[in-house]
């Protein structure tokens, strides 16, 4: 399939919500033409001077449009895409283009692992002292919070290219047990250099069969 692409060194996950700042030329003429033809189009990821995998994008409401022509958009992202071939420009338009392939979606994650990742991201939360109000097992999936739970850019670029849910899940749930492993290190560094210039009780030692070989 063809589809107009707006290349962004950001990843968007189906399902979320993007709100966009449109200033250049060929992207108001690229949302426009989204408007007026009800056309969707795509976002490659820029990354590591490569545009191989992006999300497919549907234009919801243009908030507001500037005197100067820029807008401030709100687009909806769907389907992920392999990006096979692209144009710079697209022959009539100013904004590039090319022939993407959808891949397929595997919905097999349990709810075994989806209780798991959750409580995982919830002891997360908690090392870090932020609030989390808790989301429904039925209402999860691996695309949810995933810019929330400290992922790195090349991390959600990984993210995107999996396409069974319960390789998301996995892959999810193996960064939170990094990370929450290396906070609990911190934690517990913290913890001794607050000790240090304390006065501590200290257990006296039984010598009483202790020997010197």
């Amino acid at each position: 399939m063809k589809l107009p692409l707006f290349p962004l060194q950001s990843v968007f996950f189906p399902g979320e919500k993007v709100p966009l700042h449109i200033f250049e030329d060929r992207y108001q003429q690229l949302i426009s033409d989204c408007k007026n033809e009800a056309m969707t189009f795509g976002v490659p990821v820029y990354i590591d001077n490569t545009l191989a995998y992006g999300t497919e994008m549907e234009l919801e409401e243009i908030m507001t449009t500037y005197d100067s022509g820029e807008m401030d958009v709100i687009c909806h992202a769907k389907r992920i895409f392999r990006v096979v071939t692209f144009d710079n420009q697209l022959e009539g338009k100013l904004y590039a283009g090319g022939l993407v392939e959808f891949l397929e979606n595997v919905e097999d994650g349990t709810s075994q692992q989806k209780v798991v990742v959750l409580s995982c991201i919830s002891e997360l939360y908690e090392l870090m002292n932020v609030p989390f109000a808790g989301i429904p097992v039925a209402d999860y999936n691996s695309y949810t919070l995933a810019h929330k739970i400290g992922l790195s850019v090349h991390q959600e670029h990984q993210l995107l290219q999996i396409q069974m849910e319960s390789e998301r899940l996995s892959f999810i749930k193996a960064h939170l047990l990094a990370t929450i492993s290396v906070l609990q290190e911190i934690n517990r560094t913290k913890t001794i250099i607050d000790m240090n210039g304390h006065f501590r009780n200290f257990d006296p030692l039984d010598f009483e069969d202790f020997k010197i070989e």
